[in-house]
């Protein structure tokens, strides 16, 4: 593990995994991994609830880690990997409140929500059976553990945002520390050769030199990326 991501989701973390695995560090770990892995629920679940996992094991064929669940065990990674550089990519709170609320947060509600919802999104099942395991973990991970069930209070959420945020900057030595900031959101997910377009200003050669530096700067880019979990 070279790159530990310790940004919440909905902070450009798709973006940041394609960059990554274009620079080489890569596979990236991301929520998309989860989706197309279900079985990688049980596993996340026994982390979350403390009990003996082994990281190395999972994580062997992967260099990096972005996005949910990852970023929740940073503190696991960075002790079991010490060696590995921080990346924290944050968003100013208002616009990523929204940009949370109104994707991935709304899908959790509707697999957990009322009978009818529930019922109804049991058909999903038929065509991706893993969907609702990934969504379980997620309430308890993220919804009912991060935020603790308190997701909807926007004041409350976007003070948990900040505090994570602020905590790693504490713990990683700035020498380690990589902050990437999206003031405007960002660009839509482009394809592969798209990112290697040499017309413009590519954000994989600023990560890649600014994890060679150990630090870096915050980057700018016009437009916020959508679908759920790809952002």
């Amino acid at each position: 593990m070279k790159v530990i991501g310790a940004g919440f989701g909905r902070t450009g973390t798709m973006s940041l995994k394609v960059a990554l695995e274009e620079l080489g560090f890569g596979p990236c770990y991301h929520m998309i991994e989860v989706i197309e892995n279900p079985e990688h629920v049980e596993f996340w679940e026994a982390a979350w609830r403390r009990l003996p996992v082994d990281w190395e094991r999972f994580f062997e064929d992967y260099e990096a880690t972005v996005d949910w669940p990852a970023c929740t065990f940073y503190e696991d990674l960075i002790h079991r990997y010490p060696d590995a550089k921080v990346l924290l990519s944050v968003r100013g709170p208002e616009r990523w409140y929204e940009s949370t609320r109104n994707t991935i947060y709304e899908i959790t509600k509707i697999t957990v929500g009322s009978r009818l919802s529930r019922v109804i999104f049991a058909f999903v099942r038929i065509f991706a059976p893993g969907v609702l395991k990934v969504s379980r973990m997620g309430n308890e991970i993220i919804w009912q553990g991060t935020f603790d069930g308190r997701f909807e209070d926007r004041e409350y959420a976007m003070r948990i945002f900040n505090r994570h945020n602020k905590a790693v900057k504490r713990l990683v030595p700035p020498e380690k520390l990589l902050v990437y900031e999206v003031k405007e959101g960002w660009a839509p997910c482009a394809s592969s050769s798209a990112s290697r377009s040499p017309r413009s200003p590519s954000r994989a050669s600023t990560i890649r030199r600014s994890c060679d530096r150990g630090y870096g700067e915050s980057r700018r880019s016009p437009s916020p990326c959508s679908p759920p979990w790809r952002c």
